[in-house]
């Protein structure tokens, strides 16, 4: 186990949809024991595989004292009728928090190591972890959710970041 470097905005691989994990090898092994490794302190959510590098759909949380993984997630369910629109950050965009809008509720469906079914689900911040993480796989930063006047000003601040 090894805890990684985090990549940060402008790195390609963040905005690169990762691909699905089709075999479970040492390589996926040892991608889960980092992903839980470098999640596994205060102030970390969620963390997506291309955040540390690897281009592979697995993410891990760490929610209210519970830390987890799984492969290849989907989001199966969203609420529809409530939404949060609290403050979103993230490892990969260090020190800036912008109000984002997220569904209240989500349902992630996908694998585990074994390859049997892991179905993650919550609110709140649960909620808001799940979708910030598959939105990563998916090439997506929170950064792109922002309403059009908070986002000039994000990427502004990201700008003079760099």
């Amino acid at each position: 186990m090894a805890m990684r470097e985090i990549r940060t905005v402008g790195d390609p691989v963040l905005r690169t949809p990762c691909d699905p994990i089709t075999t479970v090898d040492d390589r996926v092994r040892s991608l889960v024991e980092d992903l839980l490794e470098t999640v596994d302190h205060d102030g970390r959510a969620g963390l997506a595989a291309n955040q540390i590098g690897v281009s592979l759909r697995a993410f891990s949380w760490n929610i209210d004292d519970e830390i987890g993984y799984v492969l290849n997630p989907v989001i199966v369910e969203l609420s529809q009728d409530e939404y949060q629109d609290g403050d979103e950050g993230c490892l990969s965009v260090p020190g800036l928090w912008y109000p984002t809008t997220r569904a209240w509720y989500a349902r992630v469906v996908g694998t585990d190591l074994d390859g049997k079914e892991v179905v993650v689900e919550g609110t709140e911040l649960m909620a808001r972890c799940l979708q910030h993480e598959v939105d990563h796989l998916d090439g997506m930063l929170y950064l792109d959710r922002l309403e059009r006047s908070v986002r000039k000003k994000a990427m502004r601040a990201v700008r003079e970041q760099l």
